[in-house]
C-alpha cells in the first residue's frame, strides 16, 4: 500500500502497527497467549525479586513455490526466561571417606536418656 506524502510530494509505503498485527494474529489467541506469558513474568520478577526476559519472534516464509501472488505464512514464536527462587541450601561435614553426613564427625557423641516423669508436685 503506498501513499502520496503531502509535504513531500513522494510516494512512501504504509507500515502496518506491530502491535495491531500481534492483537489480531490467530483472531487474538497469539495476543492474549502473549499477554498471559507476559503477566507470568511480572509475578515471577516481583515474587523472586530478579530479573526476567521475554522475547518474542515474528517467523515470516517465502510465499509457496516462488509465486509472488501466493500467501506468505508467518507465524509468532515466544520464549520466557522467567527467574526461579534460590534453591534452599543445607551444611554438611565431610567425614574420613569424603562423604557428606549431617553431624560433624570430629563432635563428641552424647547419649542422651529421657528424664522420668511425675505427676506429683511440691505444693510451695
Amino acid at each position: 500500500m503506498t501513499a502520496t506524502q503531502p509535504e513531500t510530494g513522494t510516494d512512501e509505503q504504509q507500515t502496518a502497527p506491530v502491535a495491531a498485527f500481534l492483537a489480531s494474529h490467530l483472531n487474538g489467541r497469539t495476543d492474549e497467549e502473549l499477554s498471559r506469558e507476559f503477566h507470568q513474568l511480572l509475578d515471577a520478577v516481583r515474587a523472586h525479586g530478579k530479573k526476567g526476559s521475554m522475547t518474542i519472534t515474528i517467523v515470516v516464509e517465502p510465499p509457496a513455490n516462488g509465486v509472488e501472488s501466493a500467501p506468505m505464512p508467518i507465524g509468532v514464536e515466544s520464549s520466557v526466561k522467567a527467574p526461579k527462587p534460590t534453591p534452599v541450601k543445607s551444611l554438611y561435614f565431610l567425614d574420613d571417606e569424603g562423604q557428606p553426613v549431617r553431624e560433624d564427625p570430629r563432635q563428641l557423641a552424647m547419649d542422651f536418656r529421657t528424664a522420668p516423669t511425675t505427676t506429683e508436685f511440691k505444693k510451695a
